[in-house]
């Protein structure tokens, strides 16, 4: 049997005796039966990257080999689910998590009801859905053919009560087909084909959904400096994205800010059902005291899940956070493997890497003929908030929206602090159609914003020079009229129970108020050259500031009288202008 001849940290190398062993082939080390993967093989020993703590391990141990792959196991129950990065439940496991300790990720005695909608005789291919399988919770697992696995059904289950390693159905072959699925983490799950997707992934955060919104399948990074509220930002888009599925990854964070992640999930009320939130959710654990092994393996492990639920039909949001902390990761391994360090001492491989992981979201066309979708945001941590690190860059390159949080806008308790002049989203046409269809002002208003915003920010280094009062009336209204954007619908209260969601309806009546008010405005100057003090100091100014947390999503009829009463108001105020006492 293969031994340990040495040991540096997390990797571990075995002199082979006689065994067939191939790269990514998972290992049992030592007496305890440590976890690990081979990921480089010479002519007579194998390099091993464990997934545990390797204290205590001694020369000479025994290693031996599976023949199998990392995998992940799929089936009924991962919905409200804490795993760590090798796929052990921690609820299960809680206090006890000991070096070997090994425990099935999914209940094998829990019973799933099953309701076949295949029947014998039928041809069936990889992807097809033979059945549905749920505990009346009100999710209801789809039942596929594994991939690879084709031909007629013999026989096939009655409906009834069933666990996930029971044979639901026989083929012509011999294969079975059960609930239960493995499908190994490195491999993407396969698909039919891409599709493009027009529809954007609501959120009910304005400055996202209105000015950098991300498609259903499409790629996002949230990169900032510790304090930015990365965390909460995600916390909220999981809450509150109108997707089917959460598989939230938190890769390498801090124990504390886990320990709150998986506190308050499972308390927290689906605003779609009703229920817990954390019964269409999957966490996954690993904090920055796991082992660092686990913590590069935690990624693929959920996006192997995303992509089960993908294949059922599901739309699926994955929040990874961070993947810093995950390059970070590889940046250890690789230098412990002596490979020649690039950029910071980064693997060369780094940009490819993070493409390899951000390819496998995307809205496809699943095996089984539907339409599935895997929406993959994930966190960046770069030090000291510097934008021009590699992770930040290289996930730059390969994500299609980037919302850069600032430093400064978290200092002045601006939230979500999204820099708007950092940020870009590369779907805002691709959506227009999806926002024009119920809405077909919204690209004028949206290019309204964006250009008062763009020419906000020019303005705003001559006053920082000079200050505003060296401005003409003109500017100082542009000033003025992107005050109020920021202040008033670009900033968000995660805390409010009106303000922590904004329908796409409510979006469009606050952007159309703003830009209605921005118009009477400019009419007081060109009519009457009305200083901008004037202009912006009027009641129905502050009445409409107080609406962003007053004004519920079901009462956006509030917008129409208010924009009643300012024309009104502006009216008497302009005519009055000037006039002799």
């Amino acid at each position: 049997m293969a031994a340990i001849i040495s040991v540096s940290g997390p990797m571990v190398r075995a002199r082979l005796a006689g065994e067939s062993v191939r790269l990514q082939d998972v290992a049992e080390v030592g007496h305890a039966g440590l976890t690990g993967e081979v990921v480089e093989r010479d002519r007579d020993s194998a390099l091993i990257q464990v997934y545990e703590e390797t204290e205590g391990l001694r020369l000479g141990e025994p290693v031996r080999f599976t023949g199998e792959m990392l995998s992940a196991q799929l089936a009924p129950g991962l919905l409200g689910a804490i795993y760590d990065g090798i796929q052990r439940p921690l609820t299960a496991l809680g206090e006890r998590i000991e070096k070997g300790l090994r425990h099935d990720p999914l209940d094998r005695e829990a019973l799933w009801h099953f309701v076949p909608r295949a029947e014998a005789g039928t041809q069936v291919r990889s992807g097809d859905v033979i059945g549905s399988a749920g505990d009346g919770s009100g999710f209801e697992y789809k039942i596929m053919v594994p991939p690879g696995t084709e031909g007629e059904i013999r026989r096939i289950v009655p409906e009834g009560a069933y666990c996930i390693t029971d044979t639901l159905a026989e083929l012509s072959d011999g294969a079975a087909v059960a609930m239960l699925q493995r499908w190994p983490v490195r491999l993407a799950r396969p698909f039919r084909m891409r599709r493009f997707s027009e529809k954007p992934m609501i959120t009910g955060q304005r400055i996202i959904d209105f000015l950098f919104p991300v498609t259903q399948g499409g790629t996002a990074s949230i990169p900032g400096g510790f304090g930015t509220g990365k965390t909460i930002l995600q916390q909220s888009l999981a809450k509150w994205c109108d997707a089917d599925v959460i598989v939230y990854i938190g890769c390498g964070e801090r124990g504390n800010e886990m320990t709150e992640v998986l506190q308050e999930f499972p308390q927290l009320e689906d605003p779609r059902s009703g229920k817990r939130l954390s019964e269409r959710t999957v966490l996954i654990a690993n904090t920055s005291d796991m082992p660092v092994s686990a913590r590069e393996a935690s990624i693929y492990l959920g996006l192997t899940i995303a992509e089960y639920f993908r294949d059922m039909g599901c739309n699926v949001a994955l929040m990874a956070d961070s993947t810093s902390r995950w390059a970070e990761a590889m940046r250890e391994l690789s230098s412990r493997m002596n490979e020649l360090p690039a950029e910071e001492g980064f693997p060369s491989y780094l940009a490819s890497h993070i493409a390899s992981v951000y390819e496998r979201a995307g809205s496809v066309e699943t095996l089984g003929g539907t339409k599935g979708a895997v929406t993959m945001i994930g966190a960046v941590s770069p030090p000291g908030g510097d934008f021009s690190e590699p992770v930040t860059r290289h996930t730059q390159r390969f994500t299609s929206v980037f919302w850069a949080l600032d430093k400064e806008l978290a200092n002045a308790r601006f939230y979500p602090a999204i820099n708007h002049l950092q940020s870009h989203s590369a779907y805002g046409e691709a959506v227009r159609g999806w926002w024009e269809s119920s809405w077909p002002e919204w690209g004028e208003l949206r290019g309204w914003m964006v250009g008062l915003l763009q020419r906000d920010a020019k303005l705003q280094r001559i006053v920082k020079l000079l200050g505003s009062e060296a401005l003409p009336e003109d500017q100082k209204l542009i000033l003025f009229a992107a005050e109020l954007v920021k202040e008033f619908f670009l900033q968000q209260n995660a805390f409010d129970e009106v303000d922590c969601y904004a329908t796409p309806e409510k979006q469009m009546r606050m952007a159309g108020a703003l830009k209605a008010l921005s118009h009477q405005w400019q009419r007081g100057y060109d009519e009457k050259g009305m200083p901008a003090a004037l202009l912006k100091s009027q009641p129905i100014v502050q009445e409409l500031l107080r609406a962003r947390t007053g004004v519920a999503n079901d009462e956006t009829a509030w917008f129409d009288g208010w924009q009643a009463r300012m024309r009104s108001a502006y009216e008497t105020l302009i005519l009055d202008f000037g006039a002799i006492p």
